[in-house]
């Protein structure tokens, strides 16, 4: 949650209210009615469908997965979502932007903390209160990713979609240019231990949600990325320590705790997310971890570790991310920001994002699609997000790369304004031109501080 990008900031409305006294998942909710107007973007030569609407297959069910799902269903599509580990508790530090609860009618209920405090600490301990500029509304939702995700899913099933229990194994490619996907899963009746039955199933577009390891992704020949290493642990804490963390999270910096991420501690209902990551450490990830733990000591002592969670995190967009008429989205295309780690955001809107272009293109399921439909999904992904994901990657590389960078970078975070373009560029994902005078003091406010780095770095060096 980095970017130092300028942004707009804008009256935020539309947050749900809680759900009256009911638990998750309990009753069916009064869900906005569809008002988007489509524009029809199908090719010429895409054919109607006769006696039956477009069939797409979803595979996982992530926030990716439930995205595209819901708005598939929505939009006039017959929609197959395949996840095998529907109670999924993904180690994911599970922060998620202001604009999400709005934007994907999110109720405050699924929401553990509302996190308005953060600490930013240094490889020497420094730390730094960030958050000060966030207006009385603002806050930055900690979710537990099984939660989320059941939801989303729920979601996507009650607007019409089917929901299957089950593991994804392949796909037959089709031998004409409009004939069916053939995929090949095991389907699991839910009962402990069970070893499923072998299902196929006939769809007219396939979305890959299914993650860093992605089958989909493999199926396709989509190649390969970087990928980092998230290790983490849920603690649950005594109850006065608990207090310190009710609406404020750490994030700790330093070659001990990941020589090229950070590691977190993240508020939840009633415990909190300890972890960290690595790209080119794999192999130490543990020690890391401890580490973690060990400079958090004094806040989480007492505590009880009641889970242990690890998986891998894609550093970049996968080298191809479309065939025919096969799409990838989230953490299967690799759309996880460096500096941040941010992912949730960005997996449930390019699902979104994907599927408005088939229901577009398919005109509301009415139609094949081609591969030319899905393609505008990736153009208009690549023109809104791609020079968030290049900032980021730049920030990480000057300020992830020494402990005296990071000694730098935390220094950086005490200004005023510098906190004031990340939060804003972390809670709306809008960036717009920013104070031309602010823009050049932070300019030469990181010069500075990168300079200091820098004496501190040949001195230590001289040590």
């Amino acid at each position: 949650m980095a970017a130092t990008s300028s942004i707009s900031l804008k009256t935020f409305t539309g947050l749900r209210q809680n759900t009256a006294e009911k638990p998750h998942f309990a009753a069916p909710r009064t869900h906005r009615p569809v008002t988007q107007k489509f524009q029809v973007l199908a090719a010429k030569t895409s054919p109607k469908l006769t006696n039956r609407n477009l069939r797409v297959a979803v595979i996982g069910g992530g926030p990716a997965g439930g995205s595209a799902a819901e708005s598939l269903a929505k939009g006039g599509v017959e929609t197959f979502l395949i996840e095998r580990k529907l109670d999924n508790c993904k180690p994911c530090g599970g922060a998620i932007p202001l604009c999400m609860v709005g934007e994907f009618d999110l109720p405050l209920d699924i929401i553990d903390r509302r996190v308005t405090k953060m600490k930013m600490i240094s490889p020497s301990n420094v730390a730094v209160d960030i958050g000060q500029t966030l207006k009385p509304h603002e806050y930055i939702g900690m979710v537990r990713r099984e939660v989320l995700d059941a939801y989303l899913r729920e979601r996507a099933a009650e607007n019409g979609a089917t929901v299957i229990n089950g593991l994804f194994l392949k796909m037959d490619m089709p031998q004409d240019k409009n004939a069916p996907y053939r995929l090949h899963f095991t389907e699991y009746d839910g009962k402990k231990g069970g070893v499923g039955e072998k299902r196929t199933l006939e769809v007219d577009a396939v979305i890959g949600a299914d993650g860093a390891n992605s089958r989909v992704a493999k199926s396709i020949g989509a190649g390969d990325y970087d990928y980092a290493i998230a290790f983490q642990e849920r603690i649950k804490i005594p109850d006065d320590k608990m207090v310190y963390y009710e609406n404020l999270a750490e994030m700790y910096v330093g070659d001990d705790v990941s020589p090229d991420f950070y590691g977190w501690v993240f508020p939840k209902c009633d415990h909190v997310a300890v972890g960290t990551g690595t790209v080119t450490h794999k192999g130490d990830i543990k020690k890391f971890q401890l580490a973690t733990r060990k400079r958090a000591k004094d806040k989480i002592m007492g505590g009880k570790i009641i889970r242990v969670e690890a998986h891998p995190i894609p550093e970049h967009p996968r080298p191809k991310r479309l065939s025919g008429r096969v799409a990838l989205v989230g953490d299967a295309a690799g759309y996880v920001t460096k500096c941040s780690g941010e992912g949730i955001y960005f997996a449930a809107k390019s699902g979104r994002m994907c599927a408005e272009a088939i229901i577009e293109g398919s005109e509301q399921g009415k139609r094949m699609v081609e591969e030319s439909d899905l393609r505008k999904y990736l153009e208009k992904w690549d023109k809104t997000y791609w020079p968030t994901y290049k900032v980021l990657d730049v920030l990480q590389k000057v300020f992830y790369r020494s402990n005296p960078a990071r000694e730098a970078f935390v220094e950086m975070c005490a200004d005023e304004y510098v906190q004031k373009m990340t939060f804003d560029s972390y809670l709306y994902k809008t960036v717009v031109p920013g104070n031309p005078l602010d823009d050049l003091k932070l300019a030469v406010n990181t010069i500075g501080s990168l300079v200091r780095a820098n004496a501190l770095r040949k001195e230590m060096q001289k040590l």
